[in-house]
């Protein structure tokens, strides 16, 4: 099979009038086959496959394809276009399977180019028993469904075919074109958006409704998202059309609104039963987002049932779905012509290919560990307390809940089990592909007074575990890498369905600590945000089957499979091993701190479950760096933590993440390399060397990547199989692309997309589902209370045997971790603590390994604190609530004989008394300078003199201290002359002392300086200030035998080394060291599991003391017997785009510098967002432990925090970022490092950049000179950046063009009136003058200034231009009112000596018109006859729809040769070719004040308009300069103008009212004028027909921002705005584009297209040659030949193919105008622009179409305006006569036990439901015909040229205006049976779509329902035929009618009609009246011919008698009346008979 994807082209040349309509043949093998033609388009997108059979036949190489683009005509031949020949040769040579054919040219008929380009890709499938080549013998070969068609939408949903199997995708781009992916991603989960809360509007559209289920059904569609529930209006039928829109408005996190969903579902209102639901649709929202544009567009959508998703479609629903965020544009929603004869399944929303398939996820629910307790230990405290066995850890009640697509299903409640064991199996019914994203799984805890606590939430993603097979090519590679492997997979395609386990996952959320309180985090338990601790796993399976229904939702696993989940479950142990080598960047020193680190429950010191580990380290008090911030002193011992743990053996899986993201990372660092060479415009020889690297490496690691081996593992799964071979398939496609790149590229720029694809695909195979170990968790304490954590997953540190790639990216490696704080919402404003950890994580059995990766030498001690108290003397005696021996805590009690070494370990020694140094912490630690203070107090009594006091020296909390005198200056410190003196700086007296009156024993609690009679205690502050002299360590004194106490003054506070008189309490640590029996290295550690802790089961009975956590774990460290010095440069340079944190505008940023234990900071620049420091911060002799080759590889990050300097209250954080040092171990070979930009963050956003480089020197103790030389001094204070490093400068030239300002807000509330212009660059400074009165004139007087800088010749290294405005105000005040920051230079850069000269001088007029609204209904306008008949035909709109393509609603305009305009969807300014309009200059806003916190955007106070021009100047001063760019420019005075504004439509309004719509009228601003349109609103609607113009006068530029707005009429309440936009009329004025009037296509002086411009075409033409330069046109021939620009025009040449009309005017005017079409100036137009309101600023309300024009009224009077006035409706008569019905259905038994039916027939038009009529009653049918002869008449106000019905009433009694609906013209047929005692019976209906009628049938037996389109197995051949009624007039014929039963639909009767539609002219002429009413003509309707039994039996019983019983039971009455007769002569012969006889006898005569 040979298969030919059309997707695009481009450049198709324009047609005489209007766009081509193109579309594209393919000819192969002289069989032909086209797509279909886009509408007005000129760049079209078709995206369509053409398939050519190849009949078994293999390819020939000499085979070609032709491929011709024609433009389709409705009338005529179809115009050739062009085509291009396209050889097979590589396809058929079976060298490749897919042949991209980009940009291939389309060549003319004469074999020229045409300048257009077509873009397809030719697929090519050998038949089975084809020969494959060498080449591609092992390629896979795939099977797809058959569908008839090939689907061209649904892209973005995974493939699912019959048996799982998936569909591959075989494209592959062809080396050296543009960028073609190397595969089809369908679910792009890669989101660039910030998780914040952000702005998002969704917009679904509900356009229409087919083959809905059931009967006489009224649907109606209710749409849920978020919560929020719209419905659209009651319709009637099964194929309703409700073109409703929607719009939900959200502010949410992006990861939260991605997990919602759209939730679409269609009831039927007539029923109120639980069954009125028809049938639903459910997605997710990311679903939508990941599709291109974020959009759905006219889809159809599948309606199942949601109970039984196996029991077929239940109809389908048309929708459009968009999400619109901040800064999208919306898509704009395009209706196809054709759109209405869509086959529904080729639109379905679906994979091409694929059919929805009902599915079975089973998810077996096996067990949960380590549930945290959610419950109060209350009834447990009892129990413990009498004596009973408290049970702490099972203190939960869990279940778990699982929630899909909406669904949710709960498995049983375990009572009190923290480790439940559930084993169920729940059962999800799903269609497959599925539109939902997620599995939902969470564990709750039941509570049954209260609501149930969530314990974690995780989730299961469908695209990870499961592949639609198009996620990658086909390998083209010469061997597969996955031949080598010696697991046998099966050969099947890399399309799965999804599969997971039986596997653990893990749950995270806040930390496990249970409290009584709520809990702070528990948003972090429900999935949102980050969970900071491990809170346990859940193991669970999950499978899928296709099709099949399950029995129960909720079912026990069998036995069986629960055994065979065992395997599953084996651990095996695994070691960890962290040593913490630093802890800097502290904030402030507070409490000790310990850091804990744990592996699911392993660790976590608070969690009594686990035996004790040592995964804590020793508390340490932080010290001052003698800058900034803390450290932790650790020097050369570093804490080490270790713990062991159990869990499941992955390390096949983990290996091939490592492995692949080592390839991915490889490739990011070779990336980025490329981009900043590129950034930095590197030369062409250089980037093609860092390229072919790049591409060389990633080959080679590609080529030499091997997955994990699976062979042998006992937990192997069904998606480990199927991972290995999606990974090892998309591994060979990218190589085979990067060699197919290698060979054939072209640019280097343009392979950056396709690699950086390579890059997001390899992180997506990366990715693992089934990680069942949990994340390594590091947390900060201070005391027992967690501060900070950080999370770590476990690969990332895990060891391998495998390969050294397979291993963790920082196992073994000293890495660089910045703590968090738990749900922080300052968002990383404030680092917590920076870490420097080395950490290993492996298998116990791989324990040895560990002593290659580390370094220094582990020691192991037991050890506890002796303390001590002092009550009189030192003892135990006043130790209260201590122990003689503790822990560190002093709450655990400790002995010596309690420690015990663990087995393999051994006693080293005896106890000994070691000081820990890290928590004597001195007072003034870290400070080079520091005062000493110390309080003395005096007592008295009244009227007695002061004496000292009790305790006559103090602190400043009243507690004892030293006198002055017993205070020493420690070693290396000085105190100079500096005595001991009263402090002067508070509030004393003269002597120094404060007074208070206090009650003994309390102090006093306030001071005063003034004494009085009453004080009676009084206080002095005495200070001693002291500088350190030496920076050198001092050795610590080593205790003496029996000493080395630590004291303090109070239990808890911080201990020093040297007793005082005021300490209360000492300490000291004993320790004893262990060594390993018998393990050799620093693996021994890892023995230390449970070490020394008291066993429990041999020793129950001990106390719980030996219990605790840490009570007896020993004390592991890493002593480094060497450190090495190192000398850090940092060059801080510049930055640029800071924040504003002042309220004038500017910061006075300074950098905190840190490194480590040392840090600096930069000097303040003041006043400025962009300041450049030129500073070196030199750091000497920085001490770090550790190999220097291993710092060389991975160095410690520069940290640089910026801040801004505030002269009251504390300096605001600014950012951060991060720099790492260029490290050179040689300083005598220098390494330069280069100035880098990098990103400052601030909150997770960005807030900046900084151009910082750093160094990182390893320095020789003896010799400093290799050391660079130490840069030179900035005012003898600061480094500053030494030459080789700063930027190379040059002398540049910088030309300001200040125009002036607009709109600048008042200061201080105060008016600007005095502004003048500050520009700074370089260091330079100018200044404009001031403008004298900012309400006259706000332009400068002097509007150009020049200012020659210096700048660097690099352009990333160029500093931007900062604007200041700043008013000059009295007293010589001058405040900045507002800034701007220019950040780039390069488009203001001189290209050539291009000038910008004016010459048009405007006058000023001093006075303007009044304003005018031009009421264009009531304008008298004189036209001649032949005017008026023709615009009976065309209008303005039909000039408009022509130019969007709409050619059926524009009637003959197009045929009478009218020119069309243009129709820019976007606004003006954003149309490339017209540079935004700011081609003379440009606006700069201008902003004020200080960046809040918040996301709003800082806040703009005015504009300054003008602009730059950047040349370089010669150093040589005999070089002449450069002409000046701005010479000649326009006059700055004021111009008197006259606007015109059209207002042609809305587009998609956001709605305001209740019933989802709004009443929407114009407001238009325009200086201090207002007009408002509020009369002329719009009822009920959301895409109003404004069709309005408005006229008005104004000055520019005073008055130059024209708001143009659409508010809401509301008739009590205020009018609410729908959105606003803002047009600049200056930049419209004074652009070369001359945007002011667009200039029509022709010159015509009459008629709907007459000339409105001020100027004929043949000025303009002048004027622009005055503009240029260059001489005036020259006009030859009477207008038939110009000449200009060196050029000759002709006019034949112009119009040789157009339509000459009378509306043209002469020629010298069309050649002119022609000519100016040809220089790029703006043509006749109607713009886009979207809406904004303040509401939501970020998101579009919605779209106005419109345009203005400007007259500046010194150039006179303009032409008359256009007339846009909508249309109006004409009103139509729908004539249907119903003749006969036949083969009606019967549905009732009469009395004489005959079928019949009482026949008739009701009719009515959609949307006019209250006109609806019926037939009289054709009684007794008994062969299901019926006759009629019936007219009904419905009238209908309908738009020809839109062919739409226009439907106007009020959707309730209550409301004030009609709504006007917009339907097409259909018409509902039903037959029913008539009932006179209950209701009539429904028998069938038929729908009639007028415009495409359905052909009917010219006798009944030709009847059937393949008639219509909708049924199944209707060929499209059938709905082909289909005519509009309104192009017959008339038709007469049978159409069929059906029903529903049991599913299906059945032919219920035929009925014969005449249809007819009349306007009203002709119902006029031609009247017929409703049924046989008069006037009965035309045709005249006779009484229906019909049987004689055709009555009502109730009110007819003599004909009842007659028809109905004598003609059935003629025979039985005679017989009746027969034996009536004898039995009656028989009763009278027997009455007479006795008579006769006796007569007789007695003869009386």
């Amino acid at each position: 099979m040979l298969r030919v994807k059309i997707e695009s082209a481009k450049g198709i040349p324009k047609k005489t009038l209007g766009n081509p309509d193109p579309f594209v043949t393919v000819i192969f093998c002289d069989e032909k086959k086209k797509t279909k033609h886009i509408d007005n388009e000129v760049n079209p997108i078709w995206n369509e496959d053409l398939e050519f059979d190849l009949k078994g036949q293999s390819l020939v190489s000499s085979s070609v394809i032709d491929v011709v683009v024609k433009d389709y005509e409705t009338i005529g031949k179809d115009k050739f276009i062009g085509s291009a020949n396209i050889s097979l040769k590589e396809l058929g040579s079976g060298q490749i399977r897919s042949l991209p054919a980009k940009n291939i040219s389309l060549l003319s008929d004469k074999k020229q180019d045409t300048g257009a380009v077509i873009n397809l890709i030719i697929d090519y499938k050998p038949p089975a028993n084809a020969t494959s080549s060498a080449n591609n013998s092992k390629d896979k070969e795939y099977v797809a469904e058959e569908t008839g068609k090939e689907d061209d939408g649904g892209e973005g949903v995974d493939n699912v075919v019959d048996g799982g199997q998936l569909v591959p995708s075989d494209a592959a781009p062809l080396p050296g074109q543009p960028r073609e992916p190397a595969w089809k991603v369908t679910r792009k989960r890669h989101r660039a958006l910030v998780n914040k809360p952000q702005d998002f509007q969704l917009r679904i559209r509900v356009i229409e409704g087919r083959q809905l289920a059931g009967n006489r059904i009224k649907p109606v569609v209710k749409v849920n998202v978020c919560g929020q529930t719209h419905r659209t209006r009651i319709k009637r039928g099964n194929n309703p059309f409700f073109d409703e829109i929607f719009f939900y408005n959200v502010n949410m996190l992006p990861s939260e609104l991605f997990d919602e969903y759209v939730i679409l579902r269609v009831y039927n209102s007539y029923s109120v039963r639980a069954d009125s639901l028809i049938g639903e649709f459910k997605m997710d929202i990311g679903y939508v987002y990941d599709e291109p544009a974020h959009a759905i567009m006219r889809k159809w959508l599948l309606l199942s049932d949601a109970d039984d998703l196996s029991s077929g479609a239940r109809g389908y629903l048309k929708v459009s779905m968009m999400i619109v965020g901040t800064g999208d544009e919306p898509p704009v929603e395009k209706r196809d012509r054709n759109e209405d004869q869509d086959d529904v399944e080729k639109n379905l929303l679906r994979p091409a290919g694929v059919s929805l398939r009902s599915a079975t996820l089973t998810l077996k629910v096996y067990r949960a560990e380590d549930m945290p307790q959610m419950d109060d230990s209350i009834a447990q405290t009892v129990k413990h307390f009498f004596g009973g066995v408290a049970d702490y850890k099972n203190l939960v009640d869990p279940f778990l809940e699982v929630s899909f697509a909406g669904k949710k299903l709960c498995t049983k409640i375990i009572d009190k089990n923290a480790n439940p064991e559930w084993n169920q199996l729940i059962n999800l019914q799903i269609k497959l592909p599925s539109m939902c994203e997620r599995i939902k799984l969470t564990v709750y805890d039941w509570d049954c007074l209260t609501k149930n606590d969530t314990i974690g939430t995780t989730y299961l993603n469908l695209s990870q575990i499961a592949s639609s097979g198009e996620e990658i090519e086909e390998p083209h590679a010469e061997d597969d890498t996955d031949a080598t492997s010696s697991v046998d997979l099966p050969e099947a395609h890399v399309g799965f369905l999804p599969a997971f386990g039986p596997c653990y996952l893990n749950l995270y959320g806040s930390p496990r600590e249970y409290s009584g309180l709520p809990d702070a985090y528990e948003e972090l338990n429900h999935g949102k945000g980050e969970g900071v601790a491990y809170r346990g796993r859940i193991l669970v399976e999950l499978t899928a089957q296709l099709d099949g229904k399950p029995e129960k939702k909720v079912e026990e696993i069998p036995r069986d499979d629960i055994l065979v989940a065992q395997k599953y479950q084996r651990r095996r142990k695994y070691s960890l091993c962290a040593v913490f080598h630093s802890a800097c960047m502290l904030q402030e020193p507070g409490e000790p701190i310990q850091f804990e680190v744990s592996i699911g429950n392993y660790g976590n010191k608070l969690d009594t479950t686990y035996k004790p580990l040592s995964s804590t380290t020793q508390y340490s008090c932080a010290v001052f760096d003698g800058n900034h911030y803390h450290y932790l002193p650790w020097a050369s011992t570093k804490p080490v933590v270790i713990l062991t743990s159990y869990w499941e053996d992955i390390s096949h899986r983990l290996d091939s993440v490592n492995i692949i993201l080592y390839i991915a990372e490889r490739l990011h660092s070779n990336l980025t390399s490329l981009k900043t060479a590129i950034l930095a415009k590197a030369s062409d020889t250089r980037l093609a060397e860092i390229w072919l690297k790049l591409i060389n490496y990633l080959m080679e690691d590609l080529s030499s990547c091997h997955m994990a081996e699976l062979e042998g593992k006992p937990n192997l799964t069904t998606l480990d199989l199927q991972l290995k071979m999606l990974r090892n398939s998309t591994i060979a496609s990218i190589r085979e692309a990067a060699k197919r790149m290698k060979e054939g590229a072209t640019d280097i720029r343009t392979t950056i997309a396709d690699i950086e694809d390579w890059l997001n695909h390899l992180m997506q195979i990366s990715e693992e589902p089934q990680n069942s170990i949990p994340d390594v968790i590091i947390w900060m304490l201070r005391g027992e209370r967690r501060v900070a954590y950080a999370r770590i997953p476990a690969h990332q540190v895990l060891h391998s045997t495998y390969s050294d790639k397979a291993m963790g990216k920082q196992c073994g490696k000293t890495q660089t971790i910045f703590m968090k704080y738990p749900m922080d919402k300052k968002k990383g404003a404030k680092i917590p603590v920076q870490l420097r950890v080395n950490m290993w994580l492996g298998l116990s059995a791989h324990e040895e390994k560990f002593n290659s990766f580390a370094e220094g030498t582990f020691s192991v001690y037991a050890e506890m604190y002796e303390n001590q108290a002092k009550v009189g003397k030192w003892g135990t005696a006043g130790l209260v609530g201590r122990h003689k021996f503790s822990d560190v805590t002093g709450k655990v009690k400790l002995k010596q004989e309690y420690f015990m070494p663990p087995r393999g370990w051994q006693w080293e020694g005896d106890w000994f008394v070691d000081p820990e140094r890290s928590l004597l912490t001195e007072a003034d630690a870290g400070h080079t300078e520091f005062t000493d203070e110390v309080f003395q107090n005096e007592v008295r009594f009244p009227g007695v003199e002061w004496k000292p006091a009790p305790e006559p020296f103090t602190d400043v909390n009243g507690e004892k201290a030293q006198s002055p005198e017993a205070f020493e200056c420690p070693p290396g410190w000085t105190c100079g002359d500096d005595d001991w003196d009263f402090d002067h700086n508070r509030a004393v007296d003269e002597n120094g002392w404060e007074y208070g009156l206090t009650i003994p024993p309390d102090k006093p609690r306030s001071w005063v300086s003034t004494e009085k009679m009453y004080h009676n205690y009084r206080r002095k502050r005495l200070i001693r200030h002291r500088k350190k002299i030496s920076d050198m360590p001092i050795k610590a004194m080593k205790a003496e035998s029996g000493e080395g106490w630590e004291y303090s003054s109070l239990i808890g506070w911080k201990f020093h080394s040297k007793e005082r008189s005021s300490d209360t309490f000492r300490r000291r640590r004993w320790r004893r060291k262990m060594a390993p029996s018998g393990s050799i290295g620093a693996c021994a550690i890892f023995k230390l599991e449970g070490a020394m802790g008291v066993d429990v089961d041999e020793k129950a009975s001990k106390k719980d003391t030996a219990k605790q956590f840490g009570a007896s774990t020993p004390m592991v460290s890493c002593s480094f017997d060497r450190s090495f010095i190192f000398h850090l440069r940092v060059y801080v340079y510049q930055a640029r785009n800071l924040l504003a944190m002042d309220k004038d505008s500017f910061s006075d940023p300074y950098v905190h510098v840190s490194f480590l234990h040392v840090s600096k900071t930069t000097e303040t620049i003041t006043g400025t967002l962009n300041p450049t420091w030129d500073q070196t911060l030199i750091f000497d002799n920085v001490e770090i432990y550790g190999n220097p080759k291993s710092i060389a590889h991975y160095p410690p990050s520069v940290v640089l925090e910026l801040y801004d300097r505030d002269q009251v209250g504390k300096d605001e954080p600014m950012g951060r970022c991060l720099c790492l040092p260029v490290v050179n171990l040689n300083p005598a070979v220098p390494v330069t490092p280069r100035l880098l930009w990098y990103p400052i963050t601030l909150k997770g956003k960005s807030a900046g950049e900084m151009l910082v480089a750093s160094e990182l020197l390893l320095k020789n103790k003896s010799d400093d000179t290799e050391l660079p030389i130490v840069p030179s001094r900035k005012d003898g204070k600061f480094y500053m950046v030494p030459q080789g490093i700063r930027p190379v400068v040059q002398l540049t030239a910088i030309e300001i063009l200040t125009w002036g300002l607009r709109n600048i807000k008042s200061y201080q509330l105060a008016a600007v009136s005095s502004p003048s212009l500050i520009v700074e660059c370089g260091g330079q400074v100018v200044q404009t003058g001031v403008i004298k009165n900012m309400k006259r004139n706000p332009n400068f007087p002097g509007s150009v200034l020049f200012m020659k800088v210096l700048l660097p010749k690099v352009d990333m290294y160029t500093p931007p231009i900062m604007l200041k405005v700043i008013d000059h105000r009295p007293f010589g005040r001058k405040p900045i009112v507002g800034q701007c920051t220019i950040d780039s230079l390069d488009e203001f850069r001189r290209v050539e000596n291009t000038e910008v000269a004016w010459s048009a001088k405007v006058s000023i007029l001093s006075t303007g018109l009044e304003d005018v609204i031009l009421d264009i209904e009531k304008t008298q306008t004189v036209f001649n006859t032949k005017t008026i008949a023709e615009e009976d035909s065309v209008d303005w709109w039909s000039k408009f729809y022509s130019s969007i393509g709409e050619s059926e609603k524009c009637g003959p305009y197009l045929q009478k040769g009218f020119n069309t305009l243009m129709v820019y969807h976007s606004e003006l300014e954003e149309v490339p070719e017209f540079q935004g309009l700011t081609d003379f200059c440009s606006t700069f806003k201008l902003q004020r004040g200080k960046t809040e916190d918040e996301d709003d955007d800082p806040t703009v106070v005015g504009e300054f308009k003008g602009s730059f021009r950047v040349y370089p100047l010669s150093d040589d001063p005999n070089i002449s300069p450069p002409p000046r760019q701005f010479r000649e420019l326009p006059e700055s005075t004021p111009q008197d103008c006259l606007i015109r504004i059209y207002i042609v439509r809305c587009i998609d309004l956001q709605p305001k009212d209740n019933n989802g719509l709004c009443d929407p009228y114009i407001k238009i601003s325009l200086g201090k004028h207002s007009v408002e349109d509020r009369e002329h609103y719009k009822p009920n609607t959301l895409n109003p027909e404004f069709g309005r113009m408005f006229e008005l006068s104004c000055f520019l530029p005073q008055d130059k921002d024209l708001k143009i707005s659409i508010y809401d009429y509301d008739l009590l309440s205020r009018d609410e705005k729908v959105g606003e936009t803002v047009i600049d009329l200056e930049n419209r004025l004074f652009s070369r584009y001359r945007s002011s009037c667009g200039l029509p296509e022709s010159y015509c002086v009459s008629g709907i297209n007459q000339w409105r411009d001020q100027l004929r075409p043949s000025q303009i033409l002048q004027n622009l040659a005055r503009l240029k330069g260059i001489p005036p046109p020259q006009i030859e021939n009477n207008g038939s030949s110009l000449s200009f620009a060196g050029k000759m025009y002709s006019l034949l040449d112009f119009e040789a193919s157009k339509m000459i009309h009378q509306h043209l005017g002469p020629p010298k005017e069309r050649i002119c105008l022609h000519v100016l079409k040809t220089q790029g100036l703006v043509p006749e137009h109607v713009e886009t622009r979207t809406l904004y309101s303040t509401y939501q600023p970020t998101l579009p309300q919605g779209r106005i179409q419109m345009w203005v024009d400007i007259f500046p009224k010194s150039l006179g009077t303009p032409g008359p305006p256009s007339d846009i006035r909508p249309r109006k409706a004409r009103r139509y008569f729908l004539r249907a006569i119903i003749w006969n019905t036949s083969e009606v259905i019967l549905d009732e038994t009469s009395i004489t036990g005959e079928n019949m039916s009482d026949i008739y027939v009701k009719g009515w038009m959609p949307g006019m439901e209250e006109d609806k009529q019926k037939t009289d009653v054709h009684y007794r049918s008994l062969d299901g015909d019926g006759n009629f002869n019936w007219r009904f008449v419905f009238g209908f106000d309908y738009l020809p040229t839109e062919q739409l019905c226009i439907v106007s009433k009020k959707e309730h009694f209550w409301n004030l205006d009609k709504t006007q609906l917009r339907i097409p013209p259909k018409l509902i047929i039903q037959i029913w049976d008539n009932d006179k005692f209950s209701l009539d019976d429904y028998l069938g209906s038929l729908e009639l779509d007028l415009l495409r009628l359905i052909p009917p049938a010219k006798n009944p037996e030709k009847c059937t329902l393949n008639m219509l389109p909708d049924m199944a197995g209707n060929s499209n051949s059938e709905s082909s035929r289909c005519n509009s009624l309104f192009a017959q007039k008339s038709v007469r014929g049978w159409w069929p009618c059906k029903m529903e039963q049991d599913g299906k639909q059945v032919l219920t009767g035929k009925v014969e009609m005449t249809l007819e539609v009349v306007d009203d002219h002709f119902a006029e002429e031609r009247p017929a009246g409703k049924g046989r009413d008069e006037p009965n003509m035309n045709p005249q309707l006779d009484p229906p011919n019909r049987p004689e039994m055709s009555f009502f039996w109730f009110t007819s019983p003599c004909k009842t008698m007659k028809y109905i019983m004598w003609r059935r039971f003629k025979w039985l009455f005679i017989k009746i009346i027969i034996l009536l007769i004898v039995l009656l002569f028989l009763a009278i012969l027997l009455y007479s008979l006795p008579n006769y006889i006796s007569m007789k006898i007695v003869k009386p005569f």
